[in-house]
């Protein structure tokens, strides 16, 4: 089972010739390319969703009971069609009114939210929790206090959990800290395997390819399932990124391998 984190990066024309416009045939190839069974985006504007969705029929965009507000950026998952029955799922904002649309709180820049699905894999039989989230990029305190959020929600899961994002903080971070604990069962998936830490792990890269900021894209899972193999895709498209994040995927087995 395959699951990629990607932050497709803002519809904004300020972009240049980085645009959505220009970009985002370079984003469904490169999905199309690696196939993940289930997809994690941040940073989608509904127009940007809409065209996903559109381009990518073997996928299901799962946004429950969302409110579709052109102002949102929101993380969103992606199942495919043939390999998930989805259960049930949710939405809420990762502040101190999370049922109120566009809430924040502390010194957050901007609403945050957490998407949440219960699903079966089909395949396997499995059943379990996945969540997409971008935390802030400005507030330090409201990148805990968001990770607090997620972790009592990962607390009150059933089962197995996977989650996935941007969180807009290092492996070393206490946003970290809270939520890949003995306390939620997470892991970093890239820790797991023992992935390097320093430039050749970094996700963001603003468009140039050069690795900056810090390793700020995770996949965190509990066990199972089993982590088989992480990457980070650096792929370019005649020169040119599909986004100014590297997507980051896992392959993951519900028994150990071997």
């Amino acid at each position: 089972m395959r699951v990629m984190t990607f932050n497709l990066r803002f519809e904004n024309d300020q972009d240049g010739r980085n645009a959505w416009t220009y970009r985002r045939d370079l984003v469904v190839a490169l999905i199309e390319q690696y196939a993940p069974d289930i997809l994690g985006t941040q940073e989608g504007r509904v127009s940007q969703l809409d065209y996903l969705h559109e381009r990518l029929p073997g996928y299901r965009m799962h946004a429950p009971s969302r409110v579709l507000d052109d102002t949102c950026q929101y993380p969103t998952l992606f199942f495919r069609k043939d390999r998930f029955r989805i259960m049930e799922g949710e939405e809420f904002w990762l502040s101190k009114t999370p049922e109120v649309h566009r809430s924040k709180n502390w010194d957050s820049a901007f609403p945050r939210m957490l998407s949440t699905a219960r699903v079966e894999d089909v395949k396997s039989s499995q059943v379990f929790s996945v969540a997409v989230t971008h935390l802030d990029h400005m507030g330090q305190i409201a990148r805990v206090k968001q990770s607090k959020i997620i972790a009592r929600w990962v607390n009150n899961q059933p089962g197995s959990v996977l989650l996935m994002g941007d969180f807009n903080d290092g492996p070393d971070s206490e946003t970290h800290a809270v939520l890949a604990n003995e306390s939620t069962g997470l892991s970093d998936s890239w820790q797991t395997l023992h992935g390097p830490e320093g430039e050749e792990s970094f996700t963001y890269h603003a468009f140039t390819g050069a690795p900056c900021k810090s390793r700020i894209d995770w996949i965190l899972t509990t066990v199972p399932p089993v982590v088989v193999e992480a990457k980070i895709v650096h792929d370019r498209f005649d020169g040119r990124y599909a986004s100014d994040h590297f997507p980051y995927y896992v392959d993951l087995a519900w028994a150990a391998l071997g």
